[in-house]
């Protein structure tokens, strides 16, 4: 998400800040400012790190590399052993994030799984989309498939997105449940935020809760650093496949006038995601914002351990 220097328009990190929007008041990524955010996981050379498209298999590095998929160079960093049985876990930050910002649940997770996390285009250190063109799901969902097919091989996958990260996980679960076995969504972009903000903040709203609304409308139509169209859609069954749904406490305090009902239907859209599976549970973070795996970073680890422990048993 991209930073703002007003705390009142802080809520906007939750539907993902546009850039041009005239919100963007300070366009440095979450982690890139620190760069020993992902340092933990990086201890590839940078030989290896330059070393694009060269052949290698998900459990035989650990550290940050780049891959060619599909004509793009893609940024990705894996750490922890790969273990018989037991699936990869792939790590997907918010819009306007790059890897580093899930770099410490990525740490943590390594000490018992095999887990990575890559830039998607426009993102991090990735190649950018190119110019003038929209990314549909179509698109980010085919540069996942690139990415899964270099990093996991034949193995089973779970997917763990926080934000812009999740809303994608959650749309690519339900057409890949051969391969994805679990889902984990981290305050994830609602499934239909479009819709809903209109609904929730009027079109004669003024000030901050205008910005509000028409900046997360204008990132969804594309004007995102992903030039990524987030579109409404209603929740797609993936089946049984075991999912954990961690949401925000509090949000939009800084919003009063319209701050209960924006976090009403930021509730609501977390129930809706739940509709991904028979067995999907949703757990409120206490004492979180939009950043769950930040700011509760115990309660992200043990959703994602549970996941991939259940996603490892299931028959």
């Amino acid at each position: 998400m991209f930073r703002t220097l007003a705390k009142a328009t802080a809520a906007i990190a939750v539907v993902c800040t546009a850039a041009g929007a005239g919100l963007a008041l300070d366009e440095g990524r979450a982690g890139a400012a620190t760069p020993t955010a992902g340092a933990a996981t990086r201890t590839a050379s940078s030989a290896g790190a330059s070393s694009a498209g060269s052949a290698f298999t998900g459990s035989d590095f650990t550290g940050t590399r780049k891959i060619r998929v599909d004509g793009h160079s893609v940024n990705v960093s894996c750490a922890g052993r790969a273990h018989r049985g037991r699936p990869l876990v792939m790590l997907m930050a918010g819009g306007g994030e790059g890897l580093d910002n899930v770099a410490a649940l990525q740490k943590s997770l390594s000490r018992t799984n095999r887990v990575c996390s890559y830039d998607r285009l426009g993102e991090g250190a990735s190649d950018q989309p190119a110019a003038g063109t929209l990314q549909t799901m179509d698109d980010t969902g085919a540069l996942l498939t690139g990415v899964l097919d270099r990093l996991a091989g034949d193995r089973p996958v779970v997917l763990a997105g926080h934000s812009l990260g999740g809303y994608i996980a959650a749309r690519y679960a339900p057409g890949h449940t051969d391969r994805v076995k679990g889902l984990v969504l981290l305050d994830a972009t609602i499934p239909h935020l479009t819709r809903d903000m209109n609904r929730t903040i009027p079109a004669d709203a003024t000030g901050v809760p205008a910005q509000v609304r028409d900046g997360a409308i204008a990132a969804n139509e594309g004007q995102n650093p992903e030039q990524f169209v987030i579109a409404d859609g209603p929740v797609r069954s993936a089946g049984h496949i075991p999912v954990e749904i961690l949401k925000h406490e509090s949000q939009y305090a800084e919003v009063p006038e319209y701050g209960s009902a924006l976090e009403k239907m930021w509730a609501d859209g977390q129930r809706e995601w739940q509709r991904i599976s028979t067995r999907s549970s949703l757990t409120t973070a206490k004492g979180s914002g939009h950043y769950t795996h930040t700011d509760r970073p115990d309660l992200a680890l043990k959703a994602v351990q549970k996941v991939a422990h259940r996603a490892a048993h299931q028959h």
